[in-house]
C-alpha cells in the first residue's frame, strides 16, 4: 500500500507539515531561548530570593503567616522542606500537577545549594534558608506563564518558520517525486531518436515502478522489432538478389548467338527454376503477411486429422519415395473443427522440414494423441537436429538454423514461420524438442473446435 503514487503523495505532504513543524519549533525555541530563560525565570529568581529574606529578617512563625497571606501565591507555588522530610507547602496549584522534587535535590539546598530546573513542562527553583531552627529548603514553581506579547511573538514566529520549512521540504520532495517522470520523458525522446540502448536506473515500487518497468520492456520489444526489421530487410534482399544474379547472368550468357543446343536449354532450365524459386519466394511472403494481418478468412469445417496426414504423406511421396524414406504412424481416428487448406500446408511444411533434413532411409515418426478439449500431434525425425540457441528462433521469417548446412539444404526460411502463423489461429500451439545431432520433434497441440474469432 505505501508503495503507490497516491499514498506517497499523502506520507510525503504528512512527513514534510510535520517534519516542517518540529524543525521550526527547535529553531524557534533555539531563537528565543534567552528571552524564554529571562521571562520564565527571572522573575521566580526575583520571588525566591524575596522569600528568603522575609525567612532570615521575621522570626520563624511570622514569617510563615506572612508568607501565607502573599498575593504572589496566585503566581506561584512554595514548598518549604525541613530536614526532617517534612514539607508544607504554600499557594494553590489550580489544577496544575506539582513537580517533582526529588530527595537528592533536597538535600542539596539543605546543604547550602541552589537547585535550578529548567524544563519545557517543568520549572522550578530550590534555595536555602537558615532560620533560627536551623536550615530549610525552599523550592517554588511558577503557575502562571510567560507575558500575553511574548506569547503572540512566539506563536507568530513558531508559525512564519513552520512554513517556510515546510514549503522547503515539500519543494524537495516534489523533486524526488518528478525525476523519475522526467527521465521516462527523456528516455521517450531518445527512443523516438532511434536509440533503443536507454537506462532508466528507476528502482521505485508501486506504480512508478511498474510504469518503468514496464517501459523498459516496451523498449525491449522495440528493440526486437527494430533489429528483425533490419534482418528481413537483408534477408530479402539476399534471398530476391541471389535468384536474379542467376536469371541475369544466364539471360546474358543466352545472348551469344555460338552455344550448343544442350548447354542453351540448360540455361534456360536454370533461369525457369529461378524464376519458380522467386515466385514461390513472393507467394510464401504475400500468405505470411496475410496470416500475420489475420486477413485471410477462416474457413472452418470438420474434417479427419488423421486422413488429412494420410493424404498429404501420399501427396508427398516423391519426395520421400525417392529417398527410401518410411513413415511410422499411429493416427487414431480423430475428428477436429479446422481450415482444411491451411491445415493443409502445416502438414506440408513439417513434413518437407523431416524429409528435408533426414538421411535416405530414416524413418519418420507421426503419432496423433486426443483428449477431451485437444488434440497433440507428433512429428519426429532422426535428422541433423538443431542447435539449441537456435530452437528459439525457428519460427522467425527466413530464419536458417545451422548456417553450415544453408547451401546443403534449399529453402527461403519463411515455411515455420508460417505454420506457426496459423497454428496460432487455430488457437493452438507449436513447439520443438530437438537434440542436435540425433533429431528433431515437432509438437503440434489443436483445439477440437476452433473458436470463430
Amino acid at each position: 500500500m505505501t508503495g503507490s503514487l497516491y499514498t506517497r503523495v499523502v506520507l510525503t505532504f504528512l512527513v514534510s507539515v510535520i517534519g516542517g513543524t518540529i524543525l521550526s519549533f527547535l529553531a524557534t525555541t533555539w531563537i528565543f531561548q534567552d528571552e524564554l530563560n529571562e521571562n520564565l525565570q527571572g522573575s521566580l529568581l526575583d520571588f525566591g530570593q524575596d522569600i528568603v529574606r522575609i525567612y532570615e529578617t521575621l522570626p520563624l512563625r511570622e514569617a510563615e503567616m506572612f508568607i501565607s497571606e502573599m498575593k504572589q501565591l496566585n503566581s506561584y507555588h512554595i514548598r518549604i522542606y525541613k530536614a526532617t522530610g517534612q514539607f508544607q507547602s504554600y499557594g494553590e496549584l489550580k489544577g496544575q500537577h506539582p513537580f517533582l522534587v526529588t530527595t537528592e535535590q533536597v538535600k542539596k539546598v539543605l546543604d547550602g545549594g541552589r537547585v535550578q530546573v529548567n524544563g519545557i513542562d517543568t520549572i522550578f527553583l530550590g534555595l536555602p534558608i537558615k532560620t533560627e531552627m536551623g536550615s530549610i529548603a525552599m523550592f517554588v514553581e511558577p503557575l502562571t506563564s510567560s507575558s500575553t506579547s511574548f506569547l503572540i511573538k512566539f506563536v507568530v514566529t513558531f508559525l512564519i518558520c513552520s512554513l517556510l520549512t515546510g514549503s522547503l521540504l515539500i519543494l524537495i520532495a516534489a523533486i524526488f517525486l518528478v525525476r523519475p517522470i522526467k527521465k521516462l520523458t527523456e528516455a521517450t525522446r531518445l527512443i523516438a531518436a532511434g536509440d533503443f540502448n536507454v537506462k532508466l536506473n528507476i528502482k521505485q515500487k508501486g506504480e512508478m515502478g511498474t510504469l518503468a518497468r514496464s517501459f523498459e520492456e516496451m523498449m525491449h520489444d522495440l528493440q526486437q522489432l527494430e533489429q528483425m526489421r533490419r534482418e528481413f530487410v537483408a534477408n530479402v534482399s539476399h534471398e530476391v538478389q541471389s535468384p536474379l544474379t542467376s536469371i541475369s547472368g544466364f539471360a546474358i550468357a543466352l545472348k551469344q548467338v555460338d552455344i550448343p543446343d544442350d548447354e542453351r536449354s540448360s540455361y534456360l532450365d536454370i533461369i525457369i527454376t529461378e524464376t519458380a524459386r522467386m515466385s514461390k519466394i513472393s507467394d510464401s511472403l504475400l500468405k505470411l503477411s496475410l496470416l500475420e494481418s489475420q486477413s485471410l478468412q477462416m474457413r472452418l469445417a470438420t474434417l479427419s486429422l488423421d486422413e488429412q496426414i494420410r493424404r498429404v504423406i501420399v501427396a508427398i511421396q516423391p519426395q520421400w519415395s525417392a529417398r527410401n524414406i518410411q513413415f511410422d504412424l499411429d493416427l487414431q481416428p480423430t475428428k477436429i473443427t479446422a481450415d482444411n487448406d491451411q491445415l493443409n500446408q502445416v502438414w506440408i511444411n513439417i513434413f518437407g522440414n523431416a524429409i528435408k533434413f533426414s538421411e535416405d532411409g530414416a524413418r519418420i515418426s507421426i503419432r496423433i494423441k486426443q483428449n477431451i478439449k485437444s488434440v497433440t500431434i507428433r512429428i519426429s525425425d532422426s535428422g541433423i537436429g538443431i542447435l539449441p540457441e537456435d530452437q528459439k528462433r525457428i519460427f522467425d521469417r527466413f530464419f536458417k538454423a545451422d548456417r553450415s548446412h544453408s547451401q546443403k539444404y534449399e529453402g527461403s526460411g519463411m515455411g515455420l514461420a508460417i505454420v506457426k502463423q496459423i497454428v496460432s489461429l487455430h488457437q493452438g500451439d507449436i513447439r520443438v524438442e530437438s537434440e542436435y545431432g540425433r533429431g528433431t520433434t515437432f509438437i503440434v497441440i489443436l483445439p477440437i473446435t476452433t473458436p470463430t474469432e
